[in-house]
């Protein structure tokens, strides 16, 4: 069993940036693939972004790529999520989430891939 917990997020201005991070306790940190999702109210959840067990492979969502970067610290059991440039539709709740590695990524952007959710952390872009 293991535990995502996220932290990092608040209220920022249009174009600043944030940092999320993603800390998980339980079994050995790189056994898991980790992905980002965010939701807004009445919405579904969305793939904002992945980063494969290693931190080799990082896939994103068209919407975020060039402005968020993925990363991983194995050592440190923590994912990062550096978030730039950001912009009033990038409100949401983010979640970070964890799936047992694998080599196959044609189902990463689907939540019901994962087993394992934090409970989120806020993020609200507005001026």
């Amino acid at each position: 069993q293991v535990q995502p917990v996220e932290s990092g997020g608040g209220l920022v201005q249009p174009g600043g940036s944030l940092r999320l991070s993603c800390s998980a306790s339980g079994r050995t940190f790189n056994d898991y693939d980790m992905t980002w999702f965010r939701q807004t109210p009445g919405k579904e959840r969305n793939f904002v972004a992945f980063i494969n067990w290693s931190g080799g492979e990082t896939i994103y969502a068209d919407s975020v790529k060039g402005r968020f970067t993925i990363s991983r610290d194995n050592a440190k059991n923590t994912m990062y999520l550096q978030m730039n440039n950001l912009k009033p539709e990038d409100t949401a709740v983010y979640y970070c989430t964890m799936r047992g590695r694998d080599i196959w990524t044609s189902s990463v952007r689907d939540p019901d891939e994962y087993a394992y959710w934090g409970e989120g952390t806020q993020v609200t872009v507005s001026s």
